[in-house]
């Protein structure tokens, strides 16, 4: 009997394309029977957040935040050639000629195959996101609980 192979993701970056990168290395690592993590902390919790306003109550800094970030993995700009968001548009236009997923479908599809998506608890605190903001069926915890999973894992990877 094998042993499970277990690979472990940190999202950091709030960008479209390197959100994407984490995304499909994670579901192409569940097609092959790793059990994946995904642990979103700092500017790579955008992709977890709904694409609607959800009403929540926040202080001053806290709505700053929350206006300054983009609401859902749609709404996130491309490390370079951001081009105040034309760049995202001609890179999705390129991709939908080229069949590929979207960013909010390669997170469906994580979902689907159990890929366990982590929210960053002290990260939401000092931002100030809420688990309202953030799409329903993930799991919230602190660094403890990754480095718990990272240790035992077989593939670690930054992004």
């Amino acid at each position: 009997m094998s042993e499970t192979k277990k690979t472990n993701i940190i999202l950091f970056s709030g960008d479209y394309d390197k959100a994407m990168a984490a995304y499909i290395i994670a579901n192409g690592a569940a097609a092959y029977d790793h059990e994946v993590t995904i642990f979103h902390t700092f500017w790579g919790l955008n992709a977890l957040r709904k694409d609607g306003h959800v009403a929540v109550k926040k202080n001053f800094i806290e709505k700053m935040f929350g206006r300054m970030m983009p609401r859902g993995a749609d709404k996130m700009g491309l490390s370079k050639m951001n081009y105040a968001g034309f760049g995202p548009k001609m890179i999705k236009d390129v991709m939908k000629k080229h069949n590929a997923m979207p960013l909010p479908d390669l997170i469906n599809m994580a979902q689907e195959q159990e890929v366990n998506l982590v929210a960053c608890t002290m990260t939401m605190d000092l931002l100030g996101l809420q688990k309202e903001e953030l799409l329903d069926n993930i799991e919230y915890a602190g660094v403890a609980a990754y480095l718990g999973e990272a240790e035992d894992g077989n593939v670690n990877l930054f992004i």
